[in-house]
C-alpha cells in the first residue's frame, strides 16, 4: 500500500526581526554613550578630600605644567586672558569657571588666571582637583 507523502513546507528563518533588534541596540548605545571632550593634556591635578562633581557644563581654563593657558580649545597668552574671558563671561556667569592647573604649575600663573577672571567680573571660580586622601606629591613623568 502506498501512502501519499505530504509535501513538507520549507523552513525559513526570518532574519528581519533579528536585524531590527541589533540596529535598535546599536542606536541605543550610540545615543547613551558619553564622549569625553577633553583633549589629551598631561595634567596631574592636586588632590582634595573635599572634591565634588560638577553637574553642569562650565567654562574650563587649563594651565599646563609650564604655565601655558588654554580656554576651551584655544591656547592663550597671559596678555590675552582678560579679553578671552570677557568673550565667554556669559557662559562663566551661568555655569562657572573651572580652573584646571597642573600640580607642577607655578603659583603665579594660577594667581594670574584668577586675577584675569576677577577683572572681567567672573565670581564663580572653582579649582579642579582629583579625589583622594593621599597627601604624597604626584609622581613626575
Amino acid at each position: 500500500m502506498r501512502f501519499p507523502r505530504r509535501q513538507r513546507e520549507s523552513v525559513e528563518v526570518n532574519l528581519t526581526p533579528l536585524i531590527d533588534v541589533v540596529f535598535l541596540l546599536l542606536i541605543f548605545f550610540m545615543v547613551s554613550t558619553t564622549f569625553d571632550s577633553r583633549r589629551s593634556l598631561d595634567l596631574i591635578l592636586p588632590q582634595s578630600s573635599q572634591a565634588s562633581a560638577v553637574e553642569q557644563a562650565p567654562l574650563i581654563m587649563t594651565i599646563g605644567a609650564k604655565g601655558d593657558f588654554t580656554l576651551g580649545d584655544t591656547s592663550l597668552t597671559e596678555s590675552a586672558l582678560g579679553t578671552a574671558l570677557a568673550r565667554h563671561k556669559d557662559q562663566a556667569d551661568r555655569f562657572g569657571l573651572i580652573l584646571e592647573a597642573d600640580g607642577r604649575t607655578p603659583h603665579a600663573k594660577v594667581v594670574k588666571a584668577l586675577d584675569a577672571a576677577a577683572e572681567v567680573g567672573i565670581t564663580r571660580v572653582r579649582i579642579s582637583t582629583r579625589t583622594g586622601t593621599d597627601t604624597s606629591p604626584p609622581d613626575a613623568p
